[in-house]
């Protein structure tokens, strides 16, 4: 289920998109837009983790997590946790060298139990260009049994580790671990609880970490989804799915906006969106791809699901849109395409033996990255055409990343930078 490059939750700087081919940050879940996509040009194709082509660098992480890197000019950032010391920690690496600069305790707590396809670091940070936000799971448990109850935990450090502010926000309890990412926008730090018990959604104060709002959600059951952050007729909303529902709030205030009751319990994946729908893959215990319309109130779970097919059992993996089409990687390593338009099911091609990492694209291609370590290069095209195979030579279940014309990708022991310039 969840090696989840920390899949679920995590992190948008809503600001203007950028234009094709400027460099660009990924501070955070999925990158500067909060779905996959980047502007980039000349994105490594070919790399081989054995032989070093290609590897501008590698460096060893200390601990362990699924956590996926997040970059900011210089710096970049990411999670783990030691397992010895029982520790929570959140590293800096600089970005030319691959230098570790710096790795701080954010806390310290006995290991929570966590499914076989979990970590305890599997939430990725975000930050604002000046601090950095993270989450962790907190227990007073020492059983290491699943499902203990616990607390979610979310602070706040500068780029020199120190700490600003370190707050709970509610209770935490999941058989299958705990994975939040932060979501950055304004002056507010968005987090998900969906559990199980009182699930919430809730937006803290970016400077003090005072909670400003939470809204209690209305099934109580586990999801991992991260927000996607877009503006739909003038109204900026916080769309996820999760607690048995899809559905969009106002990011100021918590207020539901609209909603689709269904179509499965549990949800992982983030969504992506294109000028006409809103896009989800899910589920557990059935899979689901749906489109969205854009402009309902309330409840629109009659009138605004454009279409909805049942083959493609994605459910950790988020998709991405490149093309005009949408790309799918089911867990089962195989990748999906289909018309965004009608839900035509246009290829299906397996790739590798299994995929935890999102999907990415850049350039008309899409990364496929299987837990194996092999990347797979597709065009973003209506026929399946496999432009390139790479091995990394580690397992990889943290999401890639891009930014300034370079790839980096977490593996299991080491952060690699890769580059063909």
């Amino acid at each position: 289920m969840f090696r989840w490059s920390c899949l679920i939750f995590a992190t948008v700087l809503v600001s203007p998109f950028c234009v094709q081919g400027y460099a660009e940050d990924w501070p955070g879940w999925r990158g500067l837009r909060g779905d996959g996509t980047s502007a980039e040009l000349n994105v490594p194709t070919e790399w081989d983790g054995k032989s070093g082509k290609n590897i501008r660098w590698k460096t060893a992480i200390p601990g362990s997590g699924y956590s996926s890197p997040i970059i900011h000019g210089d710096r970049i950032f990411l999670t783990s946790c030691d397992e010895t010391e029982q520790t929570r920690l959140l590293h800096c690496v600089n970005r030319e060298s691959g230098e570790l600069l710096w790795t701080c305790e954010v806390l310290e707590s006995p290991l929570e139990g966590v499914h076989k396809l979990n970590g305890r670091a599997s939430g990725t940070p975000a930050t604002d260009g000046e601090w950095v936000f993270v989450t962790f799971f907190r227990t007073d448990s020492t059983s290491g049994e699943r499902g203990e109850p616990g607390e979610m935990l979310v602070g706040a450090f500068d780029y020199e580790g120190n700490q600003k502010w370190l707050v709970t926000v509610g209770a935490f309890s999941s058989i299958h671990g705990y994975c939040t990412s932060p979501v950055l926008y304004r002056d507010l730090v968005l987090v998900n609880g969906d559990h199980d018990g009182e699930s919430y959604l809730a937006a803290l104060d970016k400077k003090t970490g005072e909670v400003v709002w939470k809204t209690p959600r209305v099934h109580q059951t586990r999801s991992y989804v991260t927000p996607l952050l877009r503006e739909v007729d003038g109204q900026m909303q916080a769309v996820m799915a999760g607690s048995k529902c899809v559905a969009g709030f106002d990011p100021m205030t918590g207020k539901r906006l609209w909603w689709v009751e269904g179509p499965t319990e549990q949800f992982v994946a983030s969504m992506v969106h294109d000028s006409r729908h809103f896009y989800l893959t899910a589920g557990f215990p059935t899979y689901h791809v749906m489109a969205i319309r854009h402009g309902g109130q309330q409840d629109v779970t009659e009138s605004h699901v454009s279409w909805h097919v049942n083959d493609a059992k994605s459910y950790v993996p988020s998709p991405v849109l490149a093309n005009d089409l949408l790309f799918v990687a089911d867990d089962r390593g195989i990748a999906h395409c289909f018309d965004p338009a009608d839900g035509e099911h246009l290829w299906r091609e397996r790739l590798g033996p299994h995929f935890s990492a999102s999907l990415i694209t850049a350039e008309g291609l899409v990364y496929f990255t299987a837990d194996d370590g092999e990347t797979t290069i597709m065009r973003a095209a209506r026929e399946p055409i496999v432009l390139q195979v790479n091995e990394l030579g580690e397992r990889v279940y943290a999401s890639p990343a891009i930014s300034q014309g370079e790839l980096f990708l977490r593996g299991t022991d080491h952060l690699f930078c890769i580059s063909e310039k």
